[in-house]
């Protein structure tokens, strides 16, 4: 086992030292170049996205009151979350919860001993395709009223 490690060793340090001889010229940048791609870009910053995105909804008229995106939250980080670290809520933190909630998971020994945690996880699985109902929910059972 030594002798696996110490070649091992020897090979990453022959593969560095190669590597650190190769010639400069391969590394040259040429600014002219890359003066010209930033004279040729545009300006895409998030209050320019923003705005353009308002402005698109208010031509289309789906705008209705107050202007409000929600972000969109993906299904498999939520479920990672929840298995492994679902007596804390911290999947329910993902989710966009309020604090209080889940301090209440916490304060509960787990979402009352990891039943609430358990629940979660279940419904999590059955609404994969769609878990919107879920994001930003302020209730302590996420699921209250879906079932």
């Amino acid at each position: 086992m030594k002798q696996l490690f110490l070649f091992c060793l020897l090979s990453l340090a022959t593969l560095t030292a190669r590597a650190a001889d190769l010639p400069a010229a391969e590394y040259v940048i040429d600014d002219q170049q890359v003066e010209q791609l930033f004279a040729q870009s545009e300006d895409v910053s998030l209050a320019t996205v923003s705005a353009n995105l308002l402005n698109s909804q208010q031509m289309n008229g789906t705008l209705s009151g107050t202007a409000r995106v929600k972000a969109t939250k993906e299904f498999v980080p939520a479920l990672l979350l929840n298995l492994f670290l679902g007596g804390l809520g911290i999947h329910r933190l993902y989710l966009g919860t309020e604090t209080l909630t889940w301090v209440g998971y916490i304060l509960t020994c787990g979402g009352i001993f990891g039943v609430v945690p358990l629940i979660d996880l279940i419904v999590l699985i059955i609404d994969n395709d769609n878990i919107s109902p879920y994001v930003d929910n302020p209730k302590f059972f996420m699921w209250s009223g879906r079932l």
